[in-house]
């Protein structure tokens, strides 16, 4: 599981009907170093499939991959990420991260 960062909507004309009931936000995971301020967003935008209600610029908890697909079994949807969580607060020692960079 990844912490992610909400930048934007992504709008379908069409779309598949396991798909309804949410929405697919464009999402940047983030770094500890992007966590503590320390740098900018460095990580490639993924799409992330959202029944949570996240909006623009929220964090939230990421789940990729299989372990994405495996939060609606039995039932099957087409999706590689998936909002886990609506991150509230996150509380970073930069202390701590200063010396993981050493």
């Amino acid at each position: 599981m990844h912490i992610a960062k909400v930048i934007g909507t992504v709008t379908l004309s069409r779309v598949h009907p396991t798909l309804s009931g949410g929405r697919l936000k464009m999402v940047v995971p983030q770094s500890l170093a992007n966590l503590a301020g320390d740098r900018g967003e460095d990580a490639d935008p993924l799409v992330a499939w959202d029944d949570l209600g996240a909006g623009f610029g929220s964090m939230i908890a990421l789940s990729e991959s299989g372990e994405a697909a495996a939060a609606f079994y039995p039932d099957e949807k087409p999706v590689d990420a998936y909002t886990a969580a609506i991150l509230d607060d996150i509380d970073i020692n930069k202390s701590q991260v200063h010396q993981l960079k050493t």
